[in-house]
């Protein structure tokens, strides 16, 4: 799952940084303990001059199917390059 994230990402936003952690154990006892829970460090230029709503929209969009076979959470941290 991480390396299918880490090619989505990538083809769809061609980030200059881009960490995909699988926090699963951080979840014990919750719903879908384990399965599923993850968190993405992305920069990007195509993040420059957009809202962090709309990135995160961006990074779901480049994840469409996975949401619901796969990933049962997911933080996200997105970014413009910095100058």
């Amino acid at each position: 799952m991480l390396e299918q994230i880490r090619a989505r990402l990538a083809a769809a936003l061609a980030p200059t940084e881009l960490e995909v952690l699988d926090e699963g154990h951080r979840h014990a006892g919750h719903a879908n303990a384990g399965k599923g829970h993850f968190h993405v460090r992305i920069v990007s230029a195509a993040f420059t001059g957009v809202l962090p709503v709309k990135r995160h929209r961006m990074v779901y969009a480049a994840l469409n199917g996975l949401m619901d076979h796969g990933i049962h959470a997911l933080s996200i941290d997105a970014s413009a390059i910095r100058d």
